[in-house]
């Protein structure tokens, strides 16, 4: 038993985590809590500290209208953690959508169908220019245009209020992952994993590779979802210096030679 929860650490911590925000999401609009009320858009942490989705508001700002000093003060907060600190982790320890992709990879890897490695019918690319569409969109029709029609925030208020015909979305995404392309909302479309790989390349946090531990075995290389972040495995120790790593840990599960791990950058050196 101990070995599995090992190999599986990260795996539930970040279950954890995303059914702990759900949790104080939920007993917050429900119960009244104050340690996280509103949503992933826009919140307050014990009632006070104010948090926002920086992408959200770069939307709305490219609709022309005005946004509060309290939601210009969350969005900082956001992105000065994510991009100093933790990178691209929104995706992998707090995105509810990483559970609904996780087990489309989880279904097609034990029944070994559907999309390979190689497919390259969607670019990775393809998030940026999604990323900008959002924004041009959301200045040409007024409102803000991802989070219209954001399948985060429909599976959020779903699982807090009730999905309705929010359920189409999600089992549509379930089956676009599992059987049209791997990995290919939160690897190739959500502009918001765009977003925040965008801020990523600075964070604190990254996985660091030992070339001397490594025995070219490339388990790692096979369970990431970003796979293209770990271009060092096998050629030279060092850190992933990627922002598109989303640090979600499976690498290091993946890894029997202990050759990769978490690791706190340098700030001077950058290693």
């Amino acid at each position: 038993m101990s070995s599995v929860l090992a190999k599986n650490r990260y795996l539930i911590s970040r279950r954890l985590s995303q059914g702990l925000i759900l949790l104080f999401f939920f007993a917050g609009s429900t119960f009244g809590w104050t340690l996280l009320r509103g949503d992933l858009s826009a919140s307050k942490f014990l009632n006070r500290v104010p948090l926002a989705d920086p992408f959200a508001m770069l939307q709305i700002l490219a609709t022309g209208n005005i946004v509060r000093t309290e939601t210009l003060v969350g969005a900082t907060i956001i992105t000065l953690f994510f991009g100093l600190v933790a990178g691209r982790a929104f995706c992998g320890w707090v995105c509810p959508v990483n559970v609904v992709t996780d087990a489309a990879a989880w279904l097609r890897g034990k029944l070994n169908f559907g999309p390979t490695d190689n497919d390259t019918r969607i670019s990775r690319n393809t998030r940026y220019w999604v990323l900008g569409l959002g924004l041009v969109l959301s200045a040409i029709t007024g409102v803000a245009a991802f989070e219209w029609i954001s399948p985060i925030s429909m599976l959020l208020r779903g699982l807090l209020f009730g999905m309705g015909a929010g359920w189409t979305v999600i089992v549509a995404l379930f089956v676009f992952d599992a059987v049209l392309v791997k990995n290919g909302f939160c690897g190739h479309v959500c502009p918001l994993g765009g977003f925040y790989s965008l801020l990523g390349p600075h964070r604190l946090i990254r996985v660091r590779h030992d070339k001397d531990k490594c025995t070219l075995c490339m388990r790692c290389i096979e369970r990431c979802p970003e796979k293209q972040v770990l271009d060092i495995v096998g050629k030279r120790s060092g850190v992933v210096a990627s922002g598109e790593c989303s640090n979600c840990g499976q690498c290091i599960e993946a890894c029997e030679d202990h050759a990769m791990t978490f690791s706190i950058r340098t700030v001077v050196r950058g290693r």
